[in-house]
């Protein structure tokens, strides 16, 4: 594997939390619209964990859901990457793609183009054969994106999510998978 540095797009760079992203990301964390379809806002003292995983994952792993700037402006978008997949889920020991943006930046091709860039970068670096994500059926934007990335959804593999309590609207979980592109290796 890699040793991660940046990841660089026309647009954007993919790069590790900094102490200066946690305003603005607990800001995106506290925006009913960016939260709708995740769970509840969270706390200040709950993004800065969220954001310490996430390098934590990065300094184990080589690879997290890494923070994406807009090289135009250096304003923190959002996050996109690859992590490991959550327990109990059907990414469970597998490698999981996510992202989540401010809702000032949607609709303007950012998390396509980041995953994008995530997925290559996962290709060339990881020797998975596949790389899964999650959401809930409400997210279409989500999953849109995930299926204009060539990602399948396997209804076999629908699940409750263990971390959400019963009677949640988002306790329900769809699952999309991607296969290496053949003849593919990682370097």
């Amino acid at each position: 594997m890699n040793a991660f540095g940046t990841i660089e797009t026309p647009r954007l760079v993919l790069r590790r939390w900094t102490d200066a992203d946690r305003p603005e990301f607990h800001r995106h964390c506290s925006d009913p619209r960016v939260m709708q379809h995740l769970g509840p806002f969270l706390s200040r003292a709950q993004t800065d964990v969220t954001l310490d995983r996430q390098n934590g994952f990065l300094d184990t792993h080589g690879y997290c859901f890494w923070a994406v700037e807009r090289i135009a402006d250096g304003a923190l978008l959002g996050f996109c990457g690859l992590k490991p997949g959550a327990a109990g889920t059907p990414l469970d020991g597998k490698v999981e793609i996510g992202w989540r943006f401010a809702a000032d930046h949607w609709g303007q091709g950012y998390a396509f183009e980041a995953a994008a860039a995530s997925l290559a970068w996962g290709w060339s670096n990881l020797d998975a054969e596949r790389i899964g994500a999650i959401t809930v059926l409400a997210n279409r934007p989500s999953w849109r994106l995930m299926e204009k990335l060539a990602m399948h959804r396997q209804e076999d593999q629908d699940f409750e999510h263990p971390a959400v309590p019963d009677g949640s609207p988002l306790k329900s979980g769809i699952t999309y998978w991607i296969d290496r592109p053949a003849g593919m290796t990682a370097e």
